[in-house]
């Protein structure tokens, strides 16, 4: 006699299976291969092994793959893949990603020069404890208007991280 207990048992091994013929999704050993691989200096395995990770929506791995771009490590030297890599982890709250998109935007690598952009995301980062990007975001306030400045805070205050 199967219950209700062995239909849902049933089901749950059914589902099981589907995800296992489906493919199993990146893990969090796939990113210690990477960092493993860029330890070695194979920077191709290190990208091979975080891309899956990073389109999957894992902010470690994608802040990773964009500091590879950014420093031409396996991949060429791509400030606009680093900038996107950055973003969709900065938008998640990291704040190390926070941090480098806000750079980016100071300096105008990577993405237009944008001072107002460039202190919300020193800002985000800042208020998660990043004495750099609080330096870094008092030295972009000090080039900036007073309209650029409350522009600036008007984001802070609207900003939240994605899912």
């Amino acid at each position: 006699m199967t219950g209700f207990g062995g239909r849902a048992a049933a089901h749950a091994l059914a589902l099981a299976a589907l995800l296992l013929a489906a493919g199993a999704p990146p893990s969090r050993a796939d990113f210690a291969e990477g960092l493993a691989a860029l330890d070695a200096g194979d920077f191709e395995s290190a990208l091979e092994a975080w891309r899956p990770l990073a389109e999957a929506g894992d902010a470690e791995a994608q802040v990773a793959l964009a500091g590879l771009y950014r420093d031409g490590l396996g991949p060429r030297a791509d400030l606009a893949q680093a900038v996107r890599w950055y973003r969709r982890a900065a938008e998640q709250g990291d704040a190390v990603a926070q941090l480098n998109l806000g750079d980016f935007y100071s300096r105008g690598e990577g993405v237009p020069r944008d001072l107002v952009q460039a202190h919300l995301w020193l800002s985000l980062a800042a208020a998660q404890g990043r004495r750099w990007a609080a330096q870094r975001r008092k030295e972009i306030a000090a080039l900036m208007t007073a309209a650029e400045l409350a522009q600036a805070e008007r984001l802070v205050e609207a900003w939240r991280p994605t899912e």
